[in-house]
């Protein structure tokens, strides 16, 4: 299963994980890449480097969800395969609930339409570790019980169930990747940012950094490169059909430590840090199990590097000045 000289569309493609798999894809010498983007956290600037180097590529801004438009475009492409990261974040699903489960839940039953008519031939679906909600066991494999503690994350796990029933019903031909926190360039630093992006522009503005909680909660970092390139050796594989493949470091690292890491390479090690009361729906702790991936793909997980922060502060610093 090779991506050269196949008709790619790439859903959240111009979002943080989806403009990285752009990239990655791109490397894999395709015939047409497609991008639908409904730009409600993704940016043209997060594709400048995918066209540069594929000045051929298609950026469509339409709703993932929209079964009709995603035929047409579909046909109209002759998509072979569809990467969806399309998604409503979890931020977003405490303030706007219903939209959030409307829309993620949308999307997923859209390309299984697509998958079931035949219309394309494979779904590579990017799922989310919090749909496992706080770990009952370390480390969280993907028999991990689905214990959702928010409505994006009960949204996640239903378009899960719905990939693998098509899977089971209808035969198509599906995957689903189940990323942990991603960070790196390109992570979203305006509304719903992530605490890595919001730590930069806190030190960048001279406010306090927040911390909510007592700091002590954990969580499994991947670098955004590392993921990418998973979605397409998960593609790859035909042994990866019909199930969840978890995607992460298998190592977990407390909010605190990740805030005085990045801190440091900031230079800043001692800035003023202030806590803040939890925040609804908030997981205690994950650590995801990798071993499918590695017995797989071969994947490889390891713990955040100095280096990985350093290009990311430098990525958001380029664009804060």
């Amino acid at each position: 299963m090779k991506l050269q000289g196949k008709n790619v569309l790439i859903t959240g493609g111009a979002g943080f994980i989806g403009s990285h798999l752009v990239d990655r894809v791109i490397c894999e010498d395709p015939k047409n890449v497609v991008v639908v983007d409904n730009f409600f956290l993704g940016c043209e600037e997060n594709l400048a480097e995918a066209r540069a180097a594929f000045p051929e590529l298609k950026v469509c801004r339409l709703d993932a969800s929209d079964l009709a438009a995603m035929r047409d475009l579909a046909k109209s492409e002759e998509i072979n395969i569809v990467f969806n990261l399309a998604v409503i974040p979890l931020p977003t699903s405490i303030a706007y609930p219903v939209w959030t489960i409307h829309t993620n839940i949308g999307v997923a039953t859209t390309f299984c339409e697509l998958a079931r008519w035949g219309v394309i031939e494979t779904l590579v679906h990017c799922s989310s570790s919090e749909a496992y909600g706080s770990a009952a066991s370390v480390p969280m494999d993907e028999g991990h019980p689905l214990l959702a503690t928010t409505p994006y994350a009960a949204s996640k796990a239903a378009a899960d169930q719905i990939v693998l029933s098509y899977c089971r019903t209808f035969d198509i031909d599906a995957v689903i990747v189940r990323p942990f926190n991603n960070f790196g360039p390109r992570q979203n630093f305006g509304s719903y940012a992530g605490i890595i992006p919001i730590v930069i522009r806190r030190v960048q503005n001279g406010d306090p950094v927040e911390i909510f909680d007592d700091g002590e909660q954990t969580r499994d970092y991947i670098f955004v490169g590392k993921t990418a390139d998973a979605f397409v050796r998960v593609y790859e594989e035909r042994a990866t059909r019909d199930q969840a493949i978890n995607i992460a470091t298998g190592h977990e690292i407390s909010i605190n430590e990740l805030v005085s890491r990045l801190l440091n390479v900031m230079g800043v090690p001692d800035y003023p840090v202030v806590y803040k009361p939890r925040r609804p729906g908030d997981v205690r702790r994950h650590r995801g199990d990798v071993s499918l991936a590695s017995k797989l793909i071969d994947f490889k997980g390891s713990p955040i590097s100095d280096e990985e922060l350093v290009e990311t502060v430098r990525w958001y610093l380029g664009r804060m000045e």
